[in-house]
């Protein structure tokens, strides 16, 4: 028998996180399996809507539900039509009672399910007295400026408001992908730099970022380096890239890292990206920005597993 949390849960941001301690508290309590229920790709996307940059992917989101409720699993659910398509007592009977198992069903204050989200909690919770499991909707966490919630960390973020969005989230917003090969200018003029083409979590304003950067093996990140990032269009360069790509030069690292999946944690935002007249303009801004990065990152001490 089983525990059900139903959401997209995209950050696993602060208040997702209580909803996690909870469900951990809960299921221990009664004795039933804690399960996520979560869907890709993002239910906006069939409903027509513009797809939201995502602040996680489907593993680091894994991963952090599991952070804060250990042994929890994720039960994936395509979001097609068919899926949307469903009535309320459609949903509960099928998935929740005959697939899930569902003795207890938690869900945020703002819960709609079935077709044209004609579902209710009050729906759920008679659903649950038909079929046997209780239904509870857990508030949503806020402070003076509204609440908690994945659409106003991606604001947030799109703004350039890190610190707002760390607040919320609890840890930085983080970046990642595997390198790929550049043109390796960065090396001619000292600063080798990892590069990361358009990364999949929702992307900051084009600028030079202060960072600290996992390495991911075998499926475990740990801690790299500290360094300094630029995300943009490269206009020194002038390549014709219409995509941003994430240049990341590593402090105190020279290794081949072609192929290694990198998460880069956003710490604060240094400048917006720029044209330099000429590549020597450009490392001597370079060099100032790698500077205050570091004064900036200096009072981070190196941790045993990952940065975040």
């Amino acid at each position: 028998m089983s525990l059900v949390v139903i959401g997209n849960f995209d950050g696993v941001h602060r208040g997702h996180q209580a909803v996690l301690r909870s469900v951990a508290e809960l299921a221990a309590a009664r004795d039933l399996s804690p399960k996520l229920f979560t869907f890709e790709p993002h239910p906006a996307v069939t409903l027509g809507r513009p797809a939201p940059a995502l602040l996680t992917t489907l593993e680091r989101k894994r991963e952090l539900c599991a952070r804060f409720c250990p042994g929890i699993e994720l039960v994936v659910r395509r979001f097609d039509r068919a899926f949307a398509e469903q009535s309320p007592a459609t949903f509960v009977e099928r998935v929740l009672v005959a697939e899930l198992h569902a003795k207890a069903v938690l869900v945020g204050d703002n819960f709609r399910f079935g077709r044209d989200r004609a579902g209710t909690i009050d729906d759920l919770q008679r659903f649950g007295r038909e079929h046997g499991f209780t239904a509870s909707a857990e508030p949503m966490v806020s402070d003076d400026s509204g609440a908690w919630s994945s659409t106003r960390i991606r604001a947030a973020i799109a703004e350039g408001d890190l610190a707002a969005a760390r607040d919320m989230l609890g840890r930085p917003h983080m970046l990642s992908g595997p390198v790929v090969a550049g043109q390796r200018r960065g090396r001619t003029i000292g600063f080798p730099t990892c590069n990361l083409a358009s990364p999949p979590e929702a992307l900051p304003p084009n600028g030079v970022y202060a960072v600290l950067v996992d390495r991911v093996e075998g499926g475990t990140p740990h801690a790299l380096a500290k360094g300094v990032a630029n995300l943009g269009l490269r206009p020194t360069v002038d390549d014709g890239a219409i995509e941003p790509v994430l240049e990341v030069h590593l402090f105190d690292v020279d290794a081949d890292l072609y192929g290694a999946m990198l998460r880069v944690h956003l710490i604060e935002g240094l400048r917006p990206e720029q044209r330099f007249s000429s590549f020597d303009a450009l490392r001597a801004q370079i060099q100032a920005d790698a500077e205050r990065a570091r004064a900036i990152l200096d009072s981070v001490a190196h941790p045993d597993g990952a940065w975040h």
